[in-house]
C-alpha cells in the first residue's frame, strides 16, 4: 500500500459512502487527495463524512456532468476512483433521463477528459451487481448474462463497458468492480435510496420497528472497509486492467435472517410486509456473488463478518445519526 504515498488521487462521489471511506484510508497511506461531489441531496454526499480530515484533503463541489470541471480535475492525477453515480433503482425508473446523464453520459465524458488530458491515470470504476438482473444460477460469476431489470442497471452496463473499451482501444488503464450490498459507517440512512439496510439501522437506533419486505430473498453483503480494500488492491495491481470483478461476502443470508441477526445484536423489532407491487417488478429475487476471480487474480477476499460489521455500523449511528437524517 506504500505505492500511494505522495500520489495524487481523485475520488468522484468522494463525499459519499464508499468514496469517503476511501478518502480516509488513502490519507492514512500518505496520498494527496481531491474529492469531487455535487452534494445533490438525493445522492448521498455529506460533508460530515470527511469532517475529521477536511483540513487535509481538497474538496471540490462540482458535478461530474460538467465536462469543463472534469477536464480540469483529472489533470495530474495518478489514480481516479470513479464512484459518482445515481444509485436508486426506483429513481432510475421514475426519472430515467437523469440516470442516463449521470450513470452513462457523464461517465463517457470523464473518460474523454482522461484520454485527452491525463492518459496515464489509473481508473477504478464502481459498477454494480444490479447489471446481472435476475440470476439464472447462484452464485453469480462474471460470466453470467447481463439482463438488468431497471434503467439504472442498463446505464451502469454502458458505463462499465465504456471503461473497458477505453482500455482496449486507447490503453487507458481501467477496471470495474461489481459491488454487492455494501454497508457500514457513513452510508445513507435517510431513506432507502442507497440501501435498504440503512433505513433498517436508522429505525433500530431510533427505537422504531423496521419493515422487512418479503423476507425470503437471499443476499450477500460487504462491509465498507472490505470494499475499500478491493478498490485499493485493484488500483495497485496492473493485472486488474481491462477486467471486471465481482465483490461478494462469505455469508449468504435471507432478509428475514438478516433482520433477526440485527435484532439479536442490538435489540428492537421488525414487521413483515408484502413486497410493494411497483418494487416487485424490478426485484431480482435471490442473489449472491462468486468472488473467486478477484481472489485468484488480485488476492482480495472479505475480512469482516456480518455480525461484526453490523455492530460497528450501529455503534457509528448511535453517535452520529443526527448528521444523516
Amino acid at each position: 500500500m506504500d505505492r500511494f504515498t505522495g500520489k495524487r488521487i481523485l475520488i468522484t462521489g468522494g463525499l459519499g459512502f464508499i468514496g469517503s471511506a476511501l478518502a480516509h484510508r488513502l490519507l492514512e497511506l500518505g496520498a494527496n487527495i481531491t474529492v469531487v461531489d455535487s452534494l445533490i441531496p438525493q445522492y448521498g454526499g455529506n460533508l460530515f463524512n470527511v469532517k475529521e480530515i477536511s483540513d487535509r484533503i481538497r474538496i471540490n463541489i462540482s458535478d461530474v456532468r460538467d465536462p469543463y470541471s472534469m477536464r480540469y480535475l483529472v489533470q495530474g492525477q495518478d489514480f481516479l476512483f470513479n464512484l459518482a453515480g445515481q444509485t436508486s433503482h426506483m429513481d432510475s425508473m421514475q426519472d430515467p433521463f437523469t440516470d442516463l446523464e449521470i450513470n452513462s453520459r457523464a461517465q463517457l465524458s470523464i473518460l474523454e477528459a482522461c484520454r485527452h488530458h491525463n492518459p496515464e491515470v489509473k481508473i477504478i470504476f464502481a459498477s454494480t451487481r444490479q447489471i446481472y438482473g435476475k440470476p439464472e444460477y447462484l452464485p453469480v460469476d462474471e460470466k453470467h448474462p447481463l439482463r438488468p431489470v431497471d434503467v439504472n442497471g442498463i446505464n451502469k452496463i454502458s458505463a462499465e463497458q465504456y471503461h473497458l473499451l477505453y482500455y482496449h482501444v486507447y490503453g487507458l488503464r481501467s477496471c470495474a468492480l461489481r459491488l454487492t450490498n455494501t454497508y457500514g459507517p457513513r452510508m445513507r440512512v435517510k431513506d432507502a435510496r442507497q440501501t435498504f439496510l440503512g433505513i433498517w439501522i436508522r429505525h433500530v437506533v431510533e427505537g422504531k420497528p423496521f419493515e422487512v419486505w418479503g423476507g425470503e430473498q437471499l443476499r450477500d453483503f460487504n462491509y465498507v472497509e472490505d470494499a475499500a480494500d478491493a478498490f485499493l488492491t485493484a488500483a495497485m495491481d496492473e493485472n486488474a486492467n481491462g477486467k471486471v470483478f465481482n465483490l461478494a461476502g462469505d455469508e449468504v443470508t435471507s432478509l428475514k435472517e438478516l433482520a433477526e441477526c440485527l435484532i439479536r445484536i442490538v435489540g428492537g423489532e421488525y414487521i413483515f410486509k408484502e413486497f410493494p407491487e411497483i418494487h416487485k417488478r424490478i426485484d431480482i429475487g435471490n442473489y449472491h456473488s462468486d468472488y473467486s476471480l478477484i481472489q485468484s487474480v488480485l488476492g482480495w477476499k472479505p475480512k469482516t463478518g456480518l455480525e461484526q460489521g453490523l455492530e460497528q455500523t450501529v455503534e457509528y449511528y448511535r453517535k452520529y445519526l443526527s448528521q444523516y437524517i
